[in-house]
């Protein structure tokens, strides 16, 4: 190792170091420091602002999901998977995952990247609408909507309860191949290493929630530009046509990963393989290119289900790579 290598362990205490500076001041004491905290955590923010040049920016969660950690690890060995789960103070049986869409406003235009779960994944989802609501939002001021692929996690919102389109001016830019393997034909979803009962309502979730947009979507090609400053990149293998996507303005950037990791303890700072990856061998390449271009390039990293805001850094070390999230911004 020579004395441009990163060291692995120096970096990983370095990233828990900065991140216990976020924590709440009381992790112990009196009953009513307790409820105090209670309290706290009750009314935590869901929406985070940021700027890529002249572009306003913000991350917006639409809540949780999760599952057993095995299902995005799924070439862990069991043992190992367990002690790093532990190391980082995770469960070893449930792994939370957030929802991290993000809000756009360019060109005059507001354009919404992802559109959350809603419930179709779980009863923590459905967030977006209040949060949208915190910055004096609502569905109708959002002008288009950019699904890098179409998992419900990212389309689940799209649908009302009472069925209607939840934003009701928006254009729905879908990847043309996951259109043409979800929606038009009944997906062979064998690969997914969860019940046949989950698959199938996962595939009818999927039709369900594009079912009220049918008439304002326009397919698109990874390594399209969406519109001046969002280009899509090629990033398939989680599904036939997932895309990522690239903030631009100016010298500015920021690279969002979609679903290329569920979470950075488990995709990142160790690189097993996330279950529902259509074809492993495939995604693989896409995250090793998407990542080292992060890496190489200096950008700043948005993780959709990465812990909120998502917002960090991919560092390359001999053995891989290493997520270092960003300091909290004010």
């Amino acid at each position: 190792m020579n004395a441009f290598t990163l060291d692995r362990r120096a970096i990983m205490l370095s990233a828990v170091a900065g991140a216990s500076s976020m924590l709440i001041p009381s992790l112990s004491g009196s009953g009513n420091a307790n409820a105090q905290t209670a309290s706290l955590l009750s009314g935590n923010a869901g929406r985070y602002r940021i700027r890529v040049g002249e572009i306003s920016a913000t991350v917006l969660s639409d809540g949780l999901i999760g599952g057993p950690p095995r299902v995005y690890a799924s070439d862990a060995p069991e043992a190992e998977l367990e002690e790093v789960l532990r190391r980082a103070f995770l469960p070893t049986d449930h792994m939370t995952l957030n929802l991290n869409t993000l809000l756009i406003e360019t060109g005059g235009r507001r354009i919404l990247i992802e559109a959350g779960a809603g419930k179709t994944m779980g009863p923590n989802g459905g967030r977006i609408f209040e949060n949208l609501a915190a910055i004096g939002l609502g569905p109708a001021d959002i002008d288009a909507i950019v699904i890098s692929h179409t998992h419900p996690d990212h389309v689940g919102n799209l649908r009302t309860e009472d069925g209607s389109k939840a934003f009701p001016r928006a254009t729905v830019f879908v990847p043309k191949a996951d259109w043409d393997f979800f929606v038009r034909t009944d997906p062979d979803l064998s690969y997914m290493p969860v019940p046949e009962e989950f698959r199938v309502r996962f595939a009818a979730a999927i039709k369900n929630s594009l079912e009220p947009v049918m008439n304002d979507v326009e397919f698109y090609e990874a390594g399209a530009e969406i519109v001046p400053g969002l280009t899509t990149l090629v990033a398939s293998g989680h599904t036939p046509g997932m895309a990522t996507f690239l903030v631009h303005s100016g010298s500015d950037q920021l690279l969002l990963t979609a679903d290329l990791a569920y979470h950075p303890v488990v995709n990142v700072d160790n690189p097993w393989l996330p279950g529902p990856d259509r074809d492993k061998e495939t995604a693989l390449a896409s995250r090793r290119r998407i990542f080292d271009r992060a890496a190489t390039d200096r950008i700043p990293v948005l993780g959709f289900h990465f812990p909120f805001p998502g917002l960090g850094r991919m560092l390359k070390t001999d053995g891989g790579y290493i997520w270092v999230p960003a300091n909290w911004q004010f």
